[in-house]
């Protein structure tokens, strides 16, 4: 039974998700979406015209300072997901003076979690390069994610080698949010294999140690690595409480402050479903610490 559950849950939190889309687009917001742009060259040997995709929200009012930046990663065990059920995360950070980049990205078993990464990192120095087009600042860019796609973002914000393959000398994420964030330390997890099913990860991340540890941002952290919020729920699972509390241990033992949040009573998926509500606690603290301005909100 808990097995079946477990299998159903997928397919639950999509019909959450798309009930969620549909009373979206059932009202007018102040945001524009430019959908579906290519992040990837179609000539690319790597191209998936599917998976590269991304979608940008901006504000509709204008703006004489350039809004900042929040790339949306979604979760999805690193097996599932698209940027199309998140389209309420776009338009809520639009709403509020925040141009948001919403992606896709290659999953499992196509691909493993480092060519992952690599297409996240490939998303955000598309934004760097073109995200001025509109109205976005290229020098604010943040980075926000839930359950896998939060272990990805916490990756590319703390591994500066998945910016420098692509020609950039500084890491240009300035700051990320983690919702729930999953495989903050796999290297850690992995080894252990002390919850049930727990092979099945193996397909996402491969048999190498060695290559856990790389897509670890536990691995990589450092005291020039950027800000942190981080927001986990009360009732989430017990290997993201606890990697996420021993992520800001080590963020703290090296000189860092970071904004650590447990939400009484909240599981996994409810995690990211919050965020269809404007108010809530995770954009109460998003927007200060990315700069948005409260005239903005509209």
């Amino acid at each position: 039974m808990r097995f079946l559950l477990l299998r159903l849950l997928p397919a639950l939190f999509c019909t959450v998700l798309l009930l969620a889309v549909a009373a979206e687009y059932a009202a007018a917001r102040p945001s524009h979406r430019t959908a579906d742009v290519a992040y990837v060259p179609a000539t690319d040997s790597a191209f998936s015209a599917e998976r590269h995709l991304l979608d940008v929200y901006a504000p509709k009012m204008q703006s004489a300072r350039p809004y900042p930046v929040v790339v949306f990663i979604h979760g999805g065990n690193w097996n599932s997901g698209s940027k199309s059920l998140y389209s309420f995360v776009g338009r809520r950070l639009a709403k509020q003076g925040v141009v948001a980049v919403v992606i896709n990205y290659r999953l499992s078993p196509q691909v493993r979690v480092p060519q992952m990464a690599d297409d996240c990192a490939r998303a955000v120095v598309w934004t760097q390069q073109h995200i001025g087009e509109y109205g976005g600042d290229p020098a604010r860019i943040f980075l926000m994610g839930h359950s896998a796609g939060g272990g990805l973002a916490a990756l590319l914000a703390t591994d500066d080698n998945l910016f420098r393959r692509w020609g950039l000398a500084q890491n240009p994420v300035r700051g990320t949010i983690l919702d729930d964030a999953a495989g903050l330390d796999m290297y850690d997890y992995l080894r252990k294999m002390q919850y049930p099913n727990d092979r099945q990860y193996l397909t996402a991340f491969g048999p190498d140690p060695a290559k856990w540890r790389q897509v670890s941002a536990m691995h990589h952290l450092t005291a020039q690595t950027p800000p942190f919020l981080m927001f986990v729920g009360g009732k989430t699972y017990p290997s993201i409480s606890s990697s996420s509390a021993q992520f800001r241990d080590q963020l703290t033992k090296l000189g860092h402050t970071p904004y650590y949040q447990v939400l009484p009573g909240k599981k996994h998926i409810p995690m990211v479903l919050q965020l269809y509500w404007q108010h809530n606690i995770i954009y109460q603290k998003l927007l200060p610490f990315v700069g948005a301005r409260s005239g903005d909100e509209k």
